[in-house]
Formats: structure tokens, sequence, C-alpha cells
């Protein structure tokens, strides 16, 4: 996948160019990420309008589609806007060929019009998705993952999700050492699963009366990853039974308290593993985990690396960035 197309069109979102530029445009690779050819197709030759005043020049006419490995649907700023037929015919005659199509947020809305997410699982923003499902009934329209795949159709929700979708996508075609290597570059994280929640099914209540002591309990354990807390500690420390704890627990941050005490271990672990040069075993130890192997487990299931492939992969030098204005 060292091929990909942008899908350019008056009115697509400035915020989903950056993002695909980010990480796949030209001098962007890092360390063990391959070298890509990004490509702006559009319809007509000629600056094409953006919202906010901007504007785009496209780079390769709608037929560099045919020979793309992977064709990427910003969205549009205006999701009821109509896409040429041109351009959904394109789309159509990518995905026919067996080219993965991936949308970023309302990006879906040019898919589901082209007709190719029929019957098909999609997701779009949050907000976005009853207007969605409202429009393109055939659509089998999700609201809560951050990016699905269907038959070789990527959709994402809103905004840092895109992100999210770009990295797995570079992380399946060319591996998570490529993926962590640009995400690095971009100084974001380098693995959110398609499955986690775009927000919480439940707001907290601004009277609950155990907010305090749940905030208290999560920075106490953000101070004791080093110790072997477990879920029945936190739930002591709160005066809390298990049950009760962990229903609060999970009412206010949108996860388990095993969960998110998991994360927070591994994203110690992470940190552990980029700026210091502790012994593997030593940074299981120094973020709570019974042993090396347990450890190793569950980072390599976490990130996609073992904690050795990662520090090198963070380790790597950054090339020197080439004179073209990007930051």
């Amino acid at each position: 996948m060292h091929r990909v197309a942008i899908v350019v069109q008056p009115g697509i979102r400035s915020f989903d160019l950056a993002v695909i530029t980010e990480v796949w445009g030209a001098g962007r690779s890092r360390g063990a990420a391959p070298a890509f050819e990004l490509r702006r197709c559009a319809l007509e030759p000629g600056p094409v309008a953006l919202p906010g005043g901007l504007t785009l020049t496209p780079d390769r006419g709608l037929d560099w589609l045919a020979t793309a490995d992977l064709v990427v649907v910003p969205a549009l700023a205006e999701p009821a806007d109509p896409t040429p037929e041109p351009v959904l015919a394109a789309l159509r005659a990518a995905h026919a060929r067996g080219v993965p199509v991936a949308a970023l947020c309302a990006g879906a809305f040019v898919l589901a019009e082209a007709g190719l997410l029929d019957g098909r699982r999609a997701v779009t923003h949050w907000w976005l998705a009853p207007q969605l499902a409202a429009r393109y009934p055939a659509v089998v329209v999700e609201e809560a993952p951050l990016y699905v795949e269907d038959d070789g159709l990527w959709t994402s929700a809103g905004v840092a999700a895109g992100i999210d979708l770009c990295l797995h996508l570079v992380r399946e075609a060319h591996g998570a050492e490529a993926a962590a290597s640009i995400a690095r570059s971009m100084v974001t994280g380098p693995f959110r699963a398609g499955a986690h929640a775009q927000y919480l099914d439940r707001p907290v209540p601004a009277a609950d009366r155990n907010a305090e002591a749940l905030a208290a309990v999560r920075e106490r354990a953000l101070r004791s990853l080093d110790q072997p807390v477990d879920v029945a500690t936190l739930a002591r420390w709160a005066g809390m039974s298990a049950r009760s704890f962990a229903r609060h627990f999970t009412a206010a941050t949108g996860t388990t308290p095993h969960r998110w005490l998991l994360e927070h271990r591994l994203d110690a672990a992470r940190k552990l593993l980029e700026r210091t040069d502790h012994p593997v075993g030593e940074v299981a130890r120094r973020t709570g985990f019974a042993s090396e192997v347990t450890f190793r487990q569950h980072f390599t299931a976490y990130v996609g690396l073992g904690p050795r492939a990662y520090r090198a992969a963070a380790a790597a030098p950054a090339p020197s960035p080439k004179p073209t204005g990007q930051c």
C-alpha cells in the first residue's frame, strides 16, 4: 500500500487533508515507515475551494485512482452536499478492483451516496449517525466504534478517529513498527482499537456524591502503578463494595476499573520504554505487572509490538525534514 489517492472535491475539510498528508505525504515517512506516493485526485484541474477561504490544487485526475493501492475520502464540511457522479463512479470502480477505500468522518456520506455502503456496516461522527441512517436506510450505521471495516470499505468517526484509522491502515499494510514510527513523528498514540467507544453512553451526573471519591481513587492509583494494586484495592480505597465501585466507575469513565488500570499501566510502560534504558523486566516491575511474561503479552496486544521492538521503533532517528514548509 504505497500509492495513496485523496479524493479531492470542493468543500472537503482541511483537517482531514492534513491528517492524510501527515500520515502518507511526501517527506513525512519516519524510521520504519516506507516511502509513500500521495496524490490529490480531482474531477477537474485547477484550484479547489475549501472551507475557510483555503484552496487546494490537485496534481492528478480521477483516472489515477485506477493505479492506487488505497483511496481515502475526506469529509465534506456539509455532509448533505452532493458529490458529482464521475467521482462516485471512480470510487465504485476502485472498490470493484479490490482497492481499500477509506472515508474519514462524514466521508461516509460520500461512500453511501455511491451505493457502496448498502447492506454494510459503517460509522461516522456520533452526532451525524442519525442523519446518515435516515438518508441511507440501507446502510448499517453503528454509533459507537471509532472505525469499522466491511468488505474493504473503511469508515471512521470524527476528528481524532481519522488519525486512528489512517495509522491502523498503515499498520495493516506495513506492520506495527511502521505505524508506531509515523505516530511518533506526529506526537500521537500509536494505537486505538476500532471498537473503542466514541463517547460515554451516560454522562456523569453533576451531583454524583461519589464523583470526588472516584477521582481521588484514580489519582491515588496513578501514583501507585508500581504497586500490586487491583480492583478490590481500588474499591476499598473508595469505601465501596467491589460491585458498587465497578458500577460507579464505569459510569464515570466509560470503561471498567480493570481495563482502566491496565491501560494506564501500559501507557506508563510505553513512556518508560521511550524515555529510559531500563531493562524490560524493570519496566514491568515499575508498572505493576506480576511478571515480565505477563507484561510482554499485554503490551504486545495493546500496541502491536513487543516491548523491545517498540523501544527500537521509538528510538529510531527521524530523517531531517525537507524544506517543504510543513510543520
